[in-house]
């Protein structure tokens, strides 16, 4: 009985460690050891100094960092820049989302609170104020300024996936809702250089967008729309619609509003790309359910949905076929294609 439990035990303590990887991880990203350890490998009194923190607690650090594949053990006692580390380095938006990971792990300090709703103010809530917001629209730039930094660091990783999973440039105009700063059309504007490219978001959103497109000197061929996008008309001339991570964060019924908003919009023929993680994805099982699940339920509304039930609320709100599309990283991006 001892052999055959001893799998599962150590699945089970992993899975309870699993805080405190994090919480390494959250220590090397807001310390900058990964950007210390990229000219080369350093010895443990060189970190801690650089650091500022103990001989000891460096070398507790740099052995947990280690331990995770973070860095590199090197010749002579010292550290060099693993795999993974590397991997943060080369992803901007994901040092900014690990930062980020703070809110929620205070929100999940007291898990059953979370469940039980007895937090009136989850901070991770109080990051995304249009959550819940009655009325979006009058958000001021100041307010709207922290989650849509966020999104336009983080939104890279989502744009790349989305763009090597289906070609764009076959379009003659892309609309994207809830666009942020415009991170996905930036990136979409260097692959598709002929494509007309529109965003429609909240007004303050919209004009951290305008500044961010000017400086990309895109203004030229975008226009941008601001306003409250499930209940406010859409652009009705635009052949191709993005929807990148804003399905995933409403309700059902905000859900299928913005979603037969969109079909009376998109012209016939024309496509809808929705992408976001998904419950249930194929290389991705836990991430959606177990870490984008309690996400959103800290912030206060949305859920992960499969690509089956997405599919089945996009042909409920009009859309005459919708299918997945395979990507390279189910974890943070699963697409579906909707056509109007």
């Amino acid at each position: 009985m001892r052999r055959m439990t001893r799998g599962p035990t150590e699945a089970l303590f992993d899975i309870a460690a699993g805080f405190a990887y994090a919480q390494v991880l959250s220590a090397c990203v807001r310390l900058h050891l990964l950007e210390l350890l990229e000219p080369g490998p350093l010895a443990t009194p060189e970190i801690a100094h650089s650091l500022d923190i103990r001989p000891d607690a460096a070398g507790r650090l740099l052995r947990a960092a280690a331990a995770l594949g973070l860095i590199d053990p090197a010749s002579g006692g010292r550290y060099a820049l693993g795999t993974l580390g590397a991997a943060v380095l080369g992803n901007p938006g994901l040092a900014a989302l690990i930062d980020h990971q703070t809110l929620l792990y205070a929100d999940l300090a007291d898990p059953v609170k979370l469940l039980r709703r007895e937090d009136p103010h989850p901070k991770v809530a109080t990051f995304y104020p249009y959550a819940g917001n009655p009325t979006p629209t009058s958000l001021s730039p100041t307010q709207v300024a922290p989650y849509s930094g966020l999104m336009a660091a983080t939104n890279r990783l989502v744009a790349d996936q989305v763009l090597a999973a289906y070609r764009v440039a076959r379009h003659a105009k892309l609309l994207d809702i809830g666009g942020g700063e415009g991170t996905f059309l930036r990136t979409v504007a260097r692959r598709a250089p002929r494509l007309h490219l529109a965003l429609f978001e909240l007004p303050a959103v919209a004009e951290r967008a305008r500044a961010r497109l000017a400086a990309a000197d895109l203004m030229g061929r975008t226009e941008l729309f601001a306003g409250d996008y499930l209940h406010d008309k859409l652009p009705p001339d635009c052949d191709l619609i993005s929807l990148l991570r804003v399905v995933q964060g409403l309700d059902d019924t905000e859900a299928m509003l913005l979603l037969r908003n969109i079909r009376r919009a998109i012209p016939p023929g024309g496509t809808l790309l929705l992408a976001e993680p998904m419950a249930g994805a194929h290389g991705a099982p836990r991430a959606a359910d177990a870490y984008f699940g309690f996400y959103l339920m800290a912030m206060g509304t949305g859920r992960p949905r499969t690509s089956e039930i997405l599919c089945e609320m996009l042909l409920l709100a009009g859309f005459t076929k919708a299918k997945p599309v395979k990507t390279g990283a189910p974890a943070l991006t699963g697409l579906v294609v909707a056509k109007g």
